[in-house]
């Protein structure tokens, strides 16, 4: 088969029943690839990679190894969910790798943002080939691999770690769901039986938290970015935007505001919120969102996020603005 052109002939996948359909066929084509061998996995806990894990647990079961690497640059809570859904109620075989401090100091005083991507990127490959190389076995690399991948960068999607890999480490490629588009992704993971959380996961950059912690990443600043970015998540969740609004996040800049707390002068950072609707990312407009819930976040970010003294919305629409800041 081309894995440049999707078959004419295959249906799209927006139902239970195609989806179940799909699953079997997979599960059916990985067993004929795989045998008795082992397969690897890089599982950072978005859709695709998520997907695939569960297609593959149901496949092979304990034949796959899957590799979570918290870069310490993630949401709040994804790492214990990966962990909840892959290990505890899936039984997977899940290697959790913790190493926050090893990426942290290496980023500290680094603040041009495409050098902060860098050392991200390239330290994330160097601990799974790490961890990859202390198993034993292994002859087959599953990857997240979905059709736009394919259509955009000729298959190798190096956010999963092919395109970066030592060349000795010659694996032959799993990629069950590489002939289907996001929302088919989406389908077929909730026929799996995944967290809705997880299934309808937003699009979240490689690098994390670490492009929207702007310059230089600290500690605290850190800290602080992740749990405004949980009340945004829930309080968007509780007013029903959650499904509305295509992608909604917050942003901590490197600078302090002047402001008042307890009387005194205090001389915090702001809260930015950034929330877009778009149809392809090439261009993407501003939702505007309810003044009431905008209060409610404000006042809880205000009350519950330590170092933080303004919050404020972002009306950028792209272009002129990137969604992202950095």
């Amino acid at each position: 088969m081309n894995n440049n052109i999707r078959p004419a002939d295959m249906k799209r996948i927006n139902t239970q029943e195609l989806a179940e359909a799909f699953i079997a066929q997979q599960v059916s084509q990985v067993r004929e690839q795989v045998g008795e061998k082992k397969v690897l996995l890089a599982l950072s806990g978005g859709v695709d990679s998520s997907v695939v894990a569960a297609l593959l647990i149901k496949a092979i079961g304990k034949q796959l190894v899957c590799v979570h690497v918290n870069h310490g640059l993630m949401r709040k809570g994804e790492s214990e969910q990966v962990i909840e859904v892959f290990q505890n109620q899936m039984d997977a075989n899940l290697i959790y790798v913790d190493a926050t401090d090893r990426f942290l100091d290496l980023l500290a005083g680094v603040d041009e943002p495409e050098r902060k991507r860098k050392i991200i990127g390239g330290e994330f490959i160097k601990v799974f080939d790490e961890e990859a190389r202390k198993l034993e076995g292994i002859s087959f690399l599953a990857q997240g691999t979905i059709y736009p991948d394919i259509l955009e960068s000729d298959g190798v999607k190096a956010h999963h770690n092919v395109g970066g890999l030592p060349e000795d480490m010659d694996f032959e490629l799993v990629e069950p769901v590489k002939l289907l588009f996001k929302d088919e992704v989406r389908v077929v993971g909730r026929a799996l039986g995944l967290p809705v959380s997880m299934v309808e996961r937003q699009p979240f950059p490689g690098p994390g938290l670490g492009v929207r912690c702007l310059g230089a990443i600290t500690r605290d600043r850190l800290a602080a970015l992740r749990e405004a970015d949980a009340i945004l998540r829930e309080e968007f969740g509780k007013a029903g935007l959650a499904e509305k609004v295509w992608q909604f996040f917050t942003v901590v800049p490197d600078f302090r505001s002047t402001g008042v707390r307890d009387g005194k002068r205090a001389f915090d950072w702001p809260v930015i919120i950034r929330a877009v609707n778009t149809v392809d990312a090439m261009t993407a407009t501003v939702p505007e969102i309810p003044w009431a819930v905008l209060q409610t976040i404000t006042g809880r970010i205000l009350a519950e996020v330590p170092g933080v003294c303004r919050v404020l919305y972002d009306l950028t629409p792209k272009p002129v603005g990137t969604i992202e800041w950095e």
